[in-house]
C-alpha cells in the first residue's frame, strides 16, 4: 500500500506542477496580446498553439466575448484552479490514507 500511496503522491505533485505551468502560458499569451505581437514571431506562435485550443473549447459552450473583452483565459484559468484544488487534493488525501 505505501507504494500506491507514494504513486498517487508523486501524480498528484507532477499534475500540480503541469496546470500551474498551462496557467502561467495561460496568463503569459494573454498579456502577450495587449501589445499587438508579430504573429510570425515563434514564441508567439508556441503559446498560441498551446493556449488556442483550450480557449476554443471553451468558446463553444460558453460566450466569452463580452464588452469586447475575452473572458476565455479568466474561465480557463478558473477551471484549472478548480481541478488543482480539487483533483490534487482528492490524490494527495487519498495517498495519505493509503499510506497510514
Amino acid at each position: 500500500m505505501i507504494v500506491l500511496a507514494t504513486l498517487l503522491q508523486a501524480i498528484a505533485q507532477i499534475l500540480h506542477m503541469v496546470i500551474t505551468i498551462y496557467i502561467w502560458i495561460v496568463i503569459i499569451a494573454a498579456l502577450i496580446t495587449w501589445v499587438r505581437p508579430d504573429p510570425y514571431n515563434p514564441i508567439v506562435q508556441t503559446l498560441f498553439r498551446l493556449t488556442e485550443p483550450a480557449y476554443a473549447l471553451i468558446r463553444r459552450y460558453i460566450p466569452t466575448v463580452i464588452g469586447g473583452i475575452d473572458l476565455a483565459p479568466l474561465i480557463l484559468i478558473l477551471v484549472l484552479q478548480f481541478i488543482d484544488l480539487f483533483l490534487v487534493r482528492l490524490l494527495m488525501n487519498i495517498a495519505m490514507r493509503l499510506g497510514a
